[in-house]
């Protein structure tokens, strides 16, 4: 799927999985992970990020 805002969003986006097909592709990314029961990547500080763990349940605890 094309994305019109994908150079848009891949210069703002903070994920650090640049290698992934949806990167830059926000809908694509948010649908993936919706699919999979978590968030995507963008949603998480950034040393948390960087474990990959995209689950709610991480999401919270580095709320905390």
């Amino acid at each position: 799927m094309d994305c019109p805002q994908h150079e848009k969003n891949s210069k703002n986006c903070t994920c650090t999985y640049t290698s992934c097909s949806r990167y830059g592709n926000c809908c694509a990314c948010i649908a993936y992970h919706r699919e999979l029961n978590e968030l995507p990547g963008c949603l998480f500080p950034p040393e948390v990020e960087k474990t990959y763990d995209r689950s709610v349940k991480k999401y919270i605890e580095s709320q905390s």
